[in-house]
């Protein structure tokens, strides 16, 4: 049976860890405001906006949502490690949210304790939220900075984790080939991407079947190719392009997939009819730079070792002054998070770890290339998670 989800009983062996720190830390609580945190902990995912939300974890006592009154309903849909649910009416109200944070936190008996928090304003601050933090309404508290405390539980992945993001690589694998299968003269990416797209979610939720769902996104599948088309290629962030795909055209095609609110990164360089000699030269620095890296990865192995594996082949093919970023990131719940592949970054790789690898060269007015597969660390080596063509004669469209 495919896993489509994590656990409960994985959910409570987090909060079961997460206490542990606590109590080591001296804190009586911890008080989260980002929204990825909070699913972690609890499985729990919303839409944050202005409105402030909080997840309360104490180390004695309920788990419990602070936010407000249109998420009530919402969350004993999403979760059972929520036990308690805390609202206000909106923002700003005649009573600020802090207010009834303020006094919600006093109801729990932590009104004058020690309390870690990941933001000390107390609240995400997204859409032009305004207020005073956490602690000026609340003076006699203590709370202490743990924005780092969560993020930290989530590097080394589980066996469940590991298990969801192979799933999310199945699928990026048949979404990249669709891509591949439908880009060609004439077309806009836009078009292209809304077609694969389509055509691999209906055929994801007919596989799975009825309990699948996405899980930290509205779409389950994203696949396209973010205008990098041709000369935009070499724009590692583009975002979109007016002009259609023509011959000759360099097209980098990028899948995430969501499966249990976890995703894979999948990437391909592809080349639309024969490519120039020059296009090949630069496809072949990429795939021996990413070659590089796969034969350095490892557990142990400094993060920075890996980048600097990849910039030593830049650098004797002549080519450095064309990187615009480092080897890879971390991947999970988030398109980017720690460990960080650079050459800036000492920390050692672990096993668990599941990193994306992504070397690239991009020459501004001729294009881009750049390929990107998710790896996990392993206790013997490494396992290439994404499994896709790398080479060019796979990947030029006719």
């Amino acid at each position: 049976m495919v896993m489509l989800s994590v656990s409960d009983a994985e959910y409570k062996r987090r909060i079961e860890r997460l206490r542990k720190i606590l109590t080591k830390r001296r804190l009586d609580a911890l008080y989260l405001t980002n929204g990825t945190s909070m699913f972690y902990l609890t499985g729990y995912s919303f839409i944050s906006t202005e409105r402030p939300a909080a997840l309360i974890v104490p180390v004695d006592g309920n788990i419990t949502f602070l936010g407000p009154r249109l998420e009530k309903d919402h969350v004993p849909l999403e979760t059972r490690m929520v036990q308690e649910v805390k609202t206000y009416f909106d923002y700003p109200g005649e009573k600020h949210p802090i207010e009834h944070f303020a006094n919600f936190l006093r109801d729990m008996g932590l009104g004058n304790r020690r309390v870690g928090i990941d933001n000390r304003l107390g609240v995400a601050g997204m859409w032009g939220y305004q207020g005073p933090p956490v602690s000026k309404k609340l003076p006699e508290a203590k709370f202490v900075d743990a924005s780092n405390l969560v993020p930290q539980m989530r590097v080394v992945k589980s066996a469940e984790e590991i298990e969801l993001m192979r799933e999310s690589c199945r699928w990026a694998n048949l979404s990249i080939s669709l891509l591949q299968e439908y880009s060609g003269d004439g077309l806009w990416d836009a078009a292209v991407a809304l077609e694969a797209t389509y055509e691999a979610t209906i055929t994801m939720k007919k596989t799975l079947g009825l309990d699948y769902q996405p899980k930290r996104v509205v779409y389950p599948i994203n696949a396209g190719f973010r205008g990098q088309i041709g000369e935009m290629s070499a724009i590692p962030h583009s975002m979109s392009t007016k002009r259609m795909m023509k011959r000759g055209d360099i097209i980098v095609a990028e899948v995430a997939v969501d499966v249990g609110g976890y995703s894979c990164e999948l990437e391909r360089t592809m080349i639309i009819g024969e490519p120039s000699s020059k296009q090949k030269r630069y496809f072949e620095v990429m795939t021996a730079a990413q070659d590089a890296a796969f034969e350095a990865l490892r557990p142990g192995i400094k993060c920075s070792e890996i980048d600097r594996a990849t910039i030593n082949v830049f650098k004797k093919a002549g080519l450095t002054h064309f990187v615009e970023h480092h080897t890879g990131h971390g991947l999970g719940l988030e398109g980017h998070e720690p460990p960080w592949l650079d050459i800036g970054n000492d920390e050692p790789l672990e096993t668990g770890m599941i990193v994306s690898c992504e070397p690239g060269l991009y020459e501004v007015g001729f294009g881009g290339f750049r390929h990107s597969d998710t790896i996990l660390i392993t206790k013997d080596g490494k396992e290439q998670m994404t499994y896709y063509p790398r080479n060019l004669e796979d990947l030029i469209i006719t």
